[in-house]
């Protein structure tokens, strides 16, 4: 195998959505599919074939996602884990982020965006499909978020969000969006690189380690609607 390849494993239920997703995932210029299977057989797959990313449907009849992830993440060296779902509303979208989830991908992603959330995942980053955004945000705001994004905003918080720049608020808002690095500098017409320096300029500034919290931060200070 080579390893300079980003190795994926697909964890779903249904026969047509994993064998979809393995031809798709190995079509991709540096990803290979390297196994898919059901919730039960996951945990073994992972250990036998240590993916680096794994896609992992959230509803399954035989083992739950969460469980499923739960068992993922207790590996010594546990793979990034992109739940995978068919619901903007998924209920299950806020308690997998706070098990573990780095990230949320619907099954309908186009092709072409799903290569490069695999790659950016695999990466270290977080991605978010812009239509499950909102959800994920509003379950942590109704748990109160204390763990993914701090206690909820205060006036310290807010003066801290004063000091951002036209520019990062732009980005930043457009992050709690859901959009990608790639789609935000296309929206604001700026390199990704320039985005890139922005994010991680805007979680320093918001005293937050990633976009998902960086996304709880925004709704909770009332920077998106």
């Amino acid at each position: 195998m080579n390893r300079s390849a980003v190795h994926v494993m697909i964890v779903d239920d249904e026969d047509l959505i994993r064998e979809g997703l393995r031809r798709i995932v190995d079509g991709f210029d540096g990803t290979r599919a390297v196994v898919a299977c059901t919730g039960s057989r996951a945990l073994d797959e992972a250990r036998a074939h240590r993916p680096d990313v794994v896609l992992l449907d959230v509803r399954m009849p035989d083992r739950h996602g969460l469980d499923v992830l739960a068992d993922l993440r207790s590996l010594p060296e546990p793979p990034v884990v992109a739940m995978l779902t068919t619901f903007d509303a998924d209920e299950h979208l806020a308690a997998a982020l706070r098990g573990g989830a780095a990230g949320f991908l619907l099954k309908d992603t186009a092709p072409e965006q799903l290569e490069y959330l695999i790659k950016e995942l695999a990466a270290g980053g977080r991605v978010i499909a812009p239509k499950v955004a909102r959800t994920v945000v509003d379950g942590f705001l109704r748990a109160g978020a204390d763990e993914p994004a701090g206690p909820s905003a205060d006036p310290a918080d807010r003066a801290h969000a004063d000091e951002l720049t036209p520019r990062e608020r732009d980005v930043l808002v457009l992050l709690a969006e859901g959009l990608s690095n790639a789609e935000i500098a296309r929206r604001l017409l700026i390199g990704t690189t320039t985005v890139k320096d922005h994010v991680s300029t805007v979680l320093g500034k918001l005293g937050v380690t990633n976009r998902v919290q960086a996304a709880v931060r925004a709704h909770q200070l009332r920077l998106v609607r």
